[in-house]
């Protein structure tokens, strides 16, 4: 009996091994517009920080890596409808997100916060925010924080952090709410941005933000996150992911350990 118990788990062993796929071929889902983190040039090409964090990925596995644009509200069903294999685009790993899809570790943490023009005042309370006019992009932790928080608000939701941006600047909004590192870049670094600024705290409350942006994958492909986990820490311990970083930030948007 014993030896037929070491034969099965012997054969289980040598069956996970050889069903464990090797993967070569990956194609990764994301945004092209939520700068710094991903951004359409002119000429149809992305960049970004997630472009190059995914590129930088795929180097360390030594994969062939194609990178599929896709709209932000259709992230998710695209990758479980096979659309792409992998979404690298800042999400944030939720427990509501991960009812759908499994996720690697965390790639980056940066915490949210509202902008509004200056001199505007802000107060996190919910009767002071009722009848507020926030906008926010659909379908982010942004957009649960704000429902949760502020039901009694105008929330006006957007397909894209630069349409909320457009609509804060024209007047039609009293605040936009994304991620610090966004509105940074998209909205306080571009011309007319100085008219604006950050209010109320940085907000990273787990039960909402989750616990950073990790690589979204179907929760079948393990062995996938499995290779991407290695590469993560791979390129953070070469310097690989400083670099890439440093090109974008000014601090570190990986967070504690």
């Amino acid at each position: 009996m014993k030896k037929l118990s070491l034969l099965i788990a012997l054969f289980a062993f040598s069956f996970n091994a050889a069903s464990a796929k090797e993967w070569k071929e990956i194609r990764i889902g994301v945004e092209g517009a939520y700068p710094p983190f991903s951004k359409t040039e002119e000429d149809g090409s992305i960049t970004g920080f997630d472009i190059d964090i995914a590129n930088a990925l795929c180097a360390e596995l030594e994969a062939k890596c194609t990178l599929v644009k896709q709209d932000w509200d259709g992230i998710i069903p695209a990758l479980l409808g096979r659309k792409f294999d992998a979404i690298i685009a800042t999400m944030d790993i939720t427990e509501e997100r991960q009812k759908k899809v499994a996720f690697t570790k965390k790639y980056q943490h940066i915490p949210a916060r509202f902008v509004a023009k200056k001199g505007v005042t802000y107060e996190a309370t919910e009767a002071f925010m009722e009848g507020k006019k926030i906008g926010v992009q659909r379908a982010t932790t942004m957009d649960l924080y704000i429902s949760d928080n502020f039901p009694s608000a105008k929330i006006k939701r957007y397909g894209s952090a630069d349409e909320a941006y457009l609509d804060l600047k024209a007047g039609r909004l009293d605040y936009v709410m994304a991620d610090s590192a966004a509105i940074a870049d998209g909205l306080l670094a571009k011309e007319g941005g100085d008219k604006f600024e950050f209010v109320g705290p940085k907000l990273n409350d787990p039960k909402w933000f989750g616990y950073g942006a990790g690589i979204a994958i179907r929760k079948q492909n393990k062995d996938l996150a499995e290779q991407l986990n290695k590469a993560i820490d791979a390129i953070r311990a070469d310097g690989t992911y400083k670099t890439i970083q440093d090109k974008y930030f000014t601090f570190d948007v990986y967070g504690q350990e």
